[in-house]
């Protein structure tokens, strides 16, 4: 745990990453917990409306009795297993056991489509998935295929027989995660068994020091993604903070207050959506020490409203899949800097830097220096995209910046990817799936601004001879889309033109288009 330095410069000067020489995440979120006190509340589990706490010795009895079970089907270290699954004790189990093989773990958004989720599962070579019972549409179908299977761990009979993790290093690859860009299929990025320890500090810091006593953590947000994993899940079973695992398949206000109150929340990672949905009804919410949010810049606004309606300061963090949790906030050391995303977190060197590729006073390039520990390993099998990455000593988050004083304000995004309720979507793969609708001839898809969702995802689109633009064909349209790719990131709104911007190479102007959709959304 971080100590509290005499002011936050002098913390994050002084701090030093000790990896250590042997590091498996099992046994650093898990198997040390139970071995030293396994009656200690891990998950408090209230996925079936009522609470149940699981101990750290539940957990590794879980965690034990599915690594035994993937080995029994095969699994062996270097192989990658699917997650398919939403927030629950079982979800933390299935990777803890992977990691306890010396598999890699690929976390999967319940909410994929079926073309989503197959491009993720081929492309990482997937053979075995760990589902909940539902599972999915896609789910079934890459069943389908040959050499493929599925494990529901809530069939298995709990075994009191432990496994014992193998013997990985802190570069050891541990866990698959896949983000989208903006052009081509979607990127898996590979990070070690450091990444975790590379979360740490700026968890802490974004939580005013987390693991005061009494501190209990939760999220809205779905396990499947880096902020819901790494931003709260395993950093809390890693600290020793229960952490809460609650279904919510939509965002309300009311049952939102109604996890935190019967939850005993006392700490939450809020994405920027549901702060928005909160302030909308001047929701109030009382007993939180801490709360942390990230994805995009609040606004002075939100930031003073939340103050009022939480009784502390939202601390904003930064990061992202590749290297995640780089710069906070933090109330209880520094006041916030509206439009600002914090100052750089404890063990993380950020630059901006010039067209040249040196650090810059003015606007440039947000960019990491290497050595951070929640750096990732690198792209799944993509050296080419690995090296575009970085460049020299550095590596490019593709936003723009720069600084006051000590704090990183965000400028911009320098691709195209689309922040939509938290979420980042790259707009290519919904691109290919329209274009394979029989009546699309063409197709720019960009973010439209709007004011709950920071972001929605619209869809301009040229139809081919003999079809005409209706009502009824752009519902039909997103329910498309929405069937292949993903519920969150369909086409909340489709434009008909006859034709696009385009360049002389034949690519889709997407800044021309970003502005139509801004002179519309004002």
């Amino acid at each position: 745990m971080l100590l509290r330095g005499e002011d936050y410069g002098s913390l994050v000067r002084g701090f030093q990453w000790n990896l250590p020489e042997r590091l498996n995440m099992a046994r650093q979120v898990c198997d040390d917990w139970a071995a030293r006190v396994p009656d200690r509340v891990a998950i408090i589990d209230m996925t079936a409306g009522t609470r149940r706490n699981v101990s750290y010795g539940m957990l590794r009895r879980m965690a034990d009795t599915l690594a035994a079970e993937l080995r029994a089907k095969g699994v062996q270290r270097g192989d990658r297993v699917g997650v398919l699954r939403s927030q629950s004790p079982w979800t933390a189990a299935a990777h803890i056991a992977c990691w306890k093989l010396g598999a890699i773990s690929i976390p999967l958004f319940k909410l994929f489509g079926t073309e989503a989720l197959l491009t993720r599962l081929e492309d990482a070579g997937v053979a075995w998935v760990v589902s909940d019972p539902e599972g999915t549409d896609g789910l079934r179908e890459w069943l389908a295929g040959a050499g493929h299977g599925q494990i529901v761990p809530e069939e298995l009979s709990l075994s009191d027989t432990p496994v014992e993790a193998v013997d990985t290093g802190p570069e050891d690859p541990a866990v698959l995660i896949y983000t989208s860009g903006t052009t081509g299929a979607p990127k898996g990025a590979l990070h070690g068994h450091r990444v975790l320890l590379g979360h740490l500090p700026g968890v802490e810091v974004s939580h005013d020091f987390l693991g005061q006593g009494g501190d209990c953590l939760w999220t809205p947000a779905d396990w499947a993604w880096i902020g819901g994993l790494f931003d709260v899940l395993m950093p809390g079973l890693a600290l020793g903070v229960p952490v809460v695992a609650a279904r919510m398949d939509k965002f309300t206000v009311a049952e939102c207050q109604r996890i935190v109150a019967e939850g005993g929340v006392r700490n939450v990672f809020f994405p920027p959506t549901a702060l928005r949905m909160l302030k909308a009804e001047d929701a109030r919410i009382s007993g939180l020490r801490s709360v942390a949010s990230g994805g995009e810049p609040l606004g002075a606004e939100m930031l003073a409203w939340g103050r009022d309606a939480f009784g502390v300061a939202i601390n904003e963090f930064y990061g992202q899949t590749e290297c995640n949790m780089v710069a906070s906030s933090c109330g209880a050391l520094f006041d916030a800097r509206p439009g600002c995303i914090g100052k750089p977190s404890p063990g993380f060197r950020i630059a901006v830097l010039d067209a040249d590729g040196l650090p810059t006073d003015g606007e440039g390039d947000v960019a990491i220096a290497k050595g951070a520990a929640s750096m990732m390993l690198g792209y799944w099998n993509r050296p080419e995209a690995t090296a575009e990455k970085f460049l020299g000593d550095w590596m490019l988050t593709g936003d723009r910046g720069r600084w006051e004083d000590d704090f990183l304000r965000f400028v911009g995004r320098e691709d195209d990817v689309i922040t939509s309720a938290g979420y980042r979507i790259g707009p290519s793969e919904i691109e290919d799936c329209l274009l394979r609708h029989p009546a699309v001839a063409t197709v720019g898809v960009i973010g439209k601004p709007d004011p709950l969702r920071t972001e929605i995802v619209k869809a301009y689109v040229v139809l081919k001879p003999g079809h005409a633009p209706s009502d009824a064909l752009a519902a039909e349209l997103q329910g498309f889309v929405k069937e292949r790719v993903a519920k969150h990131s369909y086409p909340r709104e489709i434009g008909f033109l006859d034709a696009l911007p385009m360049t002389v190479t034949g690519k889709v102007i997407r800044k021309e288009l970003k502005a139509r959709a801004s002179q519309e959304a004002s």
